[in-house]
């Protein structure tokens, strides 16, 4: 059975909140551990569009440090909770 664009935007969801703070990852990294746990259910078509749903959702932003990287959005320090 096919993972669905929703499941896999929240399974890369998890996977950035897990290393946040430890590790930055790129697209691409990502991309490959999707398809290292689903294996042929998933391709990089649907990891593409798993990123746009998570980008567009503003549940994840790009950042730029010496490269492109995928991360949770950060809060200011004088942000109100």
């Amino acid at each position: 059975m096919a993972v669905s664009v929703e499941e896999l935007a929240d399974a890369m969801y998890a996977l950035v909140a897990e290393y946040a703070g430890k590790k930055k990852l790129k697209a691409s990294d990502i991309v490959k551990e999707m398809i290292a746990k689903y294996g042929d259910e998933v391709d990089k078509n649907q990891g593409k569009e798993a990123i746009k749903v998570l980008m567009d959702s503003e549940r994840c932003v790009y950042t730029y440090f010496g490269g492109t990287y995928i991360e949770l959005p950060h809060k200011e320090g004088a942000a109100p909770e």
